[in-house]
């Protein structure tokens, strides 16, 4: 398996300070989170919601954090070997 970018282990870490099982799906646990994090702060929009280069930065910059978080989620389910549902930008 290779190894986690440092912000995915920092993640992994955190999730697993707390885990009492060694069977626990800390992985799996913490990608979720993520993802549903993704979708209460970031949610999927399919374009910008007026004209404007303002909104298309905003827009751009919203997708951008989005995708990290989803990024960081599909990281740390491939270690998992979970199948994942959505599809990153």
């Amino acid at each position: 398996m290779a190894p986690l970018s440092p912000v995915a282990q920092a993640v992994l870490d955190a999730a697993m300070q707390y885990e009492i099982n060694p069977e626990c799906y800390s992985r799996e646990i913490a990608a979720a989170v993520l993802r549903a994090a993704a979708d209460q702060v970031v949610p999927h929009e399919d374009g910008p919601s007026c004209e404007g280069d303002e909104y298309q930065e905003a827009y751009e910059l919203r997708q951008f954090i989005r995708h990290d978080f989803l990024a960081i989620a599909a990281e740390l389910e491939q270690g998992a070997n979970i199948n994942t549902t959505e599809t990153t930008p």
